[in-house]
């Protein structure tokens, strides 16, 4: 239910944005090209599996410009990410092979140049909010905007990804229908009580309070 829920919102919030575009987790990790790890057959393999690990478990992905963004700078991005949230700059080649046969398959779409990836188990909204006042603090708003993201197979550009990351996260969806459960009874109990002509309003109020 829950999923469905969050699903509607983003086709509410974000639909425009579709279609086809030119601590818990471990440490910010180069996944290939000339300070990568995937040197040798087993090394590329091990990439791809990490990678395919961290698309297992994400909610979004999506992808930043990795040229001109200094070592010591993506480590002070990944202190900043919400907890949950990876960024690594992966090649292109191991990132179009760990997406195979998954939902982010789609996202081959939008591979193109050197791409930093964000892979996001919950918090979208921290993510990006994140990556935004990092890129700020960094002089490279200009040259490092976000390219594009993928959530349940589908492909937002920009704006979408943003759109996407002012919508109530799960945990908020869940708390607030939590709170309207609760409140149901509480709102039948008056509505048993209310004698007489009152019970009219008493539904009438029951109902607004509900729609708030």
């Amino acid at each position: 239910m829950m999923q469905s829920l969050f699903v509607l919102g983003l086709a509410a919030s974000a639909t425009a944005f579709t279609g086809p575009m030119p601590n818990t987790r471990s440490d910010t990790a180069l996944f290939g090209g000339a300070r990568g790890m995937a040197t040798t057959l087993e090394g590329k393999k091990e990439s791809v599996s990490k990678v395919k690990e961290l698309l297992d478990s994400s909610e979004m992905i999506f992808t930043v410009p990795a040229s001109g963004v200094k070592v010591s700078q993506v480590q002070a991005l990944r202190r900043s990410l919400p907890e949950g949230t990876t960024v690594s700059v992966v090649k292109n080649s191991l990132m179009n092979k760990a997406i195979e046969g998954t939902e982010y398959e789609t996202a081959g779409e939008i591979i193109a140049g050197a791409n930093m990836w964000f892979f996001i188990e919950e918090d979208i909204g921290g993510s990006v909010k994140a990556f935004n006042a990092f890129v700020k603090e960094a002089g490279l708003q200009e040259s490092h905007s976000i390219l594009g993201g993928n959530i349940e197979g589908i492909n937002y550009d920009t704006k979408g990804v943003v759109a996407i990351s002012k919508l109530p996260s799960k945990k908020e969806l869940i708390a607030t229908i939590a709170g309207r459960i609760q409140a149901v009874p509480t709102k039948v109990a008056r509505v048993i009580k209310a004698p007489g002509m009152q019970v009219a309003r008493a539904i009438k109020l029951a109902g607004e309070e509900a729609d708030n």
